[in-house]
């Protein structure tokens, strides 16, 4: 993490988990740890839509965040079961998770949806938290830079450079997704920092400087602290390690250590 430039963001992905009630239990858990560490910390959970107001009313007067799992591109419309950016920041909302592989793989999501969220998110004034990552193969053919650059330019097709800044990139390789498989420290950084050599040649290596670039493979307590060494991971879009407190906290103390 390089904490001069950018600032470092912890963001838990719940994915479709917990009740309300587990939803103020766990958020009880962290909040006690998020009071004093360094203010260029963020520290966010990412709950299903049912347990937004919940978790809204839970963090008042903490310094923990909310964020959504998704959002539509539309203002409103004939969109049975979607949910605008309008109506997420009137709850309080503040991030969404846009982009996600589970999204691409399941509901058909692509670069140019993606995108379209991306910059609805942004009119709305909620930080997106746009996710890139390569499928095995394509690592394996070594073809990672030009997925990542594909899925770079077009997600942030019209994004101004002065927005760019207000854009939180979660780097999650697909291969590492739910598999318990983690990037090596050094792949994940090598490939960040790819990430950040794309986003220099979209908007300025100085504007690409100030973006924060998470790692979201399969972190977790044990191995969170040799990925937020690396000066490119400037955190993590954690998924399992989240819904157990003492673990997601662990991995929050580890990144106010290294701050």
């Amino acid at each position: 993490m390089n904490k001069a430039t950018r600032r470092a963001v912890i963001a838990g992905n719940w994915k479709m988990n917990k009740t309300r009630e587990g939803t103020r239990s766990l958020i009880e858990e962290i909040t006690a740890i998020t009071a004093n560490v360094d203010e260029s910390l963020d520290v966010i959970v990412c709950v299903p839509y049912t347990n937004l107001e919940t978790a809204i009313d839970a963090v008042k007067g903490t310094r923990l965040k909310v964020a959504a799992q998704n959002v539509h591109w539309a203002e409103s419309g004939a969109f049975t079961g979607e949910v605008s950016a309008a109506m997420l920041k009137d709850l309080g909302v503040n991030y969404v998770i846009i982009g996600h592989s589970e999204r691409r793989q399941f509901f058909g999501e692509n670069d140019s949806t993606v995108n379209l969220r991306v910059l609805a998110a942004l009119e709305a004034k909620l930080t997106p938290i746009l996710c890139v990552g390569e499928l095995l193969e394509e690592r394996s053919d070594d073809i990672t830079a030009e997925v990542l650059s594909t899925q770079l330019k077009l997600g942030l097709k019209e994004v101004t450079a002065e927005q760019i800044t207000g854009v939180i990139i979660a780097y999650e390789p697909v291969w590492a997704i739910g598999t318990g498989e983690t990037a090596t420290a050094e792949q994940a950084d090598e490939t960040c920092g790819v990430i950040r050599v794309i986003l220099g040649k979209l908007f300025g290596e100085d504007i690409a400087e100030q973006v924060t670039i998470q790692y979201g493979g399969s972190m977790n307590a044990k191995n969170a602290k040799e990925l937020l060494e690396k000066t490119n991971v400037d955190g993590g879009l954690i998924g399992g390690a989240s819904l157990k407190g003492a673990d997601f906290v662990s991995i929050i103390r580890t990144a106010d250590d290294l701050i």
